[in-house]
């Protein structure tokens, strides 16, 4: 692109110096000399630019990157605060479970025992009664072999 420009400049120059003309030719050469000089400096200007562009475009770059890590890191901490909570919760569980369970086992043995208690009151009394049934059916035997 800068020697199209140089060329381009020169030949523009070529184009305003005649073989007669000797004095302008000095004046010519200045004056390619003078766009060279501009060309020059549009170029580093430009160069400037694209070197700040490129810096700028970096720091935005990094700055989002920063951004994105923090975004990360939250989502991280929520996750693991979620997690945490979740392991409590069944935990907790768990443990009402157990809980529940052991009264349960504790209900149903208090019930075996007094079913327990319950039949044998039933034997005891079954026997009570069939003692006193034998009793009864002795003495009307014996009534009866007396005959009273």
């Amino acid at each position: 692109m800068k020697n199209l420009l140089l060329s381009s400049i020169l030949l523009l120059a070529l184009s305003f110096t005649s073989c007669r003309d000797t004095k302008k030719s000095e004046s010519v050469g200045d004056a390619i000399e003078n766009a060279a000089d501009a060309a020059g400096d549009a170029v580093e200007n430009a160069a400037d630019a694209a070197g700040d562009a490129v810096d700028s475009a970096v720091d935005a770059a990094s700055d989002a990157a920063d951004k994105a890590g923090d975004a990360v890191d939250s989502a991280v901490d929520a996750a693991s605060d979620a997690a945490d909570n979740a392991g409590d919760a069944v935990d907790g569980a768990v443990n009402a479970a157990g809980d529940a369970v052991d009264n349960i086992k504790a209900k149903a043995g208090d019930a075996v025992d007094a079913a327990g208690d319950a039949v044998d009151n039933v034997k005891a009394k079954a026997g009570d009664a069939a003692d006193n049934a034998t009793d009864a059916v002795k003495k009307e035997a014996d009534k009866l072999k007396t005959g009273i």
